[in-house]
């Protein structure tokens, strides 16, 4: 049987993250939030050029970018996790979206390749988070200069890709598959 994920305490992840945290509030269960957002995952890989290519506002993401710092950010989320899991005590950096965005080359791809990428890293994800018994998810590392759970970072995951499948579909009026 595979180990519960359960919700971590406020004190195994930074301020910053408490909103992806929340994000994810109506879950018991890492695991089961990581997989009920792979429907709208999937369905990103159908969205029509024009709609890949929408900016709600200037200077705002378009949705390739929005989807390529998903991708970006749950590598990142994940490698962090691995590290910390299998009690790597190096600091991990942090990283800076806006560089990462710019630089991606997200706007020139298509976005059914973005999105079975971002799914692609999701079901890794799910590989290894399955995998990780009770006391690796409980291991703390330092990412971004501060202390994180193995536990927090599977919740952060799920909670970041809620936070940008909420803006996709409010701001960018995207329609994907709504998991609550």
């Amino acid at each position: 049987m595979a180990t519960l994920i359960s919700r971590p305490q406020p004190g195994e992840y930074a301020d910053f993250y408490a909103g992806y945290v929340k994000a994810v509030e109506h879950e018991r269960d890492a695991v089961v939030a990581l997989e009920r957002q792979l429907p709208a995952l999937r369905a990103i890989e159908s969205l029509t050029p024009e709609r890949a290519s929408f900016r709600y506002a200037d200077g705002k993401w378009s949705v390739r970018q929005v989807v390529g710092h998903m991708a970006d950010a749950e590598r990142i989320f994940t490698y962090r996790l691995l590290c910390i899991a299998r009690s790597d005590e190096t600091p991990l950096p942090s990283f800076d979206e806006n560089q990462y965005a710019n630089t991606s080359n997200a706007d020139t791809r298509e976005i059914g390749a973005l999105g079975a990428e971002l799914v692609a890293i999701r079901e890794s994800a799910l590989a290894l988070v399955r995998g990780l018994d009770e006391f690796s998810l409980g291991r703390i590392g330092t990412a971004s200069g501060k202390p994180v759970s193995v536990r927090a970072l599977a919740f952060i995951t799920a909670g970041h890709a809620a936070h940008h499948l909420r803006i996709l579909r409010e701001r960018y009026r995207v329609e994907l598959p709504n998991p609550d």
